[in-house]
């Protein structure tokens, strides 16, 4: 069989570019360039602009809830709750005043209005404080 087009490969063989112009063209997400947030570390991939967002703008990195306190056992992952959540939570209860949190980890923001019995995976020194000091009993589950 006749070979009619060489394939277009070898033309570019010893270049850096392949035919994509310019070298940030062939990385894989897009060309981004270097303005606006790209490159800050948040959700880029890169980070040449991080210490700058760290230092003047640290509320644009987000960070949510707390770290594990049980990093061996990569099964257990609690959610947290802090005790202003746990007070909405009584309260559409109705006279309840007891409340079985067992994926969760209490932690001190709010405070209660009433004595309570809350059973959860662990909580913080300041929830069970500010509990026991309502006259409620913390019961780690």
């Amino acid at each position: 069989m006749v070979v009619r087009k060489e394939k277009r490969k070898r033309k570019y063989y010893g270049t850096r570019r392949w035919g994509v112009g310019n070298i940030k063209n062939a990385r894989g997400h897009g060309s981004k360039g270097g303005a606006g947030m790209a490159g800050s570390g948040l959700g880029t991939g890169s980070k040449h602009k991080f210490t700058y967002i760290t230092a003047k703008h640290p509320e644009l990195i987000k960070k949510v809830g707390f770290t594990p306190w049980n990093k061996n056992k990569k099964t257990r992952r609690h959610r947290e709750i802090t005790l202003r959540g746990i007070e909405q939570l009584l309260s559409r209860k109705g006279g309840e005043r007891s409340v079985d949190l067992s994926n969760y980890k209490v932690l001190s923001n709010g405070t209660l209005s009433a004595k309570a019995i809350i059973k959860a995976a662990g909580f913080s020194k300041g929830a069970q404080e500010k509990i026991k000091a309502v006259g409620g009993e913390a019961i780690v589950a």
